[in-house]
């Protein structure tokens, strides 16, 4: 009896391990796995934003007049794809006017085209959506003009 009882506390001593070293196994591989998975997701919205870089001229009236731009972003509506390009413009100088943006493929081509009036004072610098027509998908690669 005597070593039926000590078999049987072995037994459990076993068990109670054996499932501590399972939780700890299943502990860290679920770190390792959402480290991982944040990794990859970071990569791809970085590869992402790299591919969506445009080319982005200002005539040289506009320059002459200190408009700069900052980030550039296109995204879509609802009922579009990438049709909206939202322009974070600097001002150096006070500007009140129209301007036509233009879309260009990475070959020159161009098919995009808007005109609208932008206002800002000296030292200012805000975001402007240029929302182009609907059939407009603002390709990731290509010029985009300020005129």
């Amino acid at each position: 009896m005597k070593y039926i009882f000590i078999l049987f506390s072995l037994f459990l001593l076993s068990c109670n391990w054996a499932k501590q070293k399972t939780k700890e196994t299943v502990n860290k591989t679920g770190e390792v796995i959402a480290k991982t998975g944040s990794e990859f997701a970071d990569g791809v919205a970085k590869g992402v934003e790299k591919t969506f870089q445009n080319q982005v001229k200002f005539s040289p009236k506009l320059s002459n007049e200190g408009l700069k731009s900052g980030k550039i972003i296109i995204h879509s509506s609802d009922s579009t794809t990438d049709n909206i390009l939202t322009a974070y413009l600097i001002f150096d100088n006070s500007i009140d006017e129209k301007i036509t943006v233009k879309v260009f493929t990475e070959s020159g081509q161009e098919y995009g085209r808007i005109t609208e009036t932008i206002k800002g004072l000296k030292g200012e610098a805000k975001y402007f959506d240029f929302v182009f027509d609907k059939r407009t998908n603002i390709d990731s690669k290509g010029t985009i003009t300020f005129e």
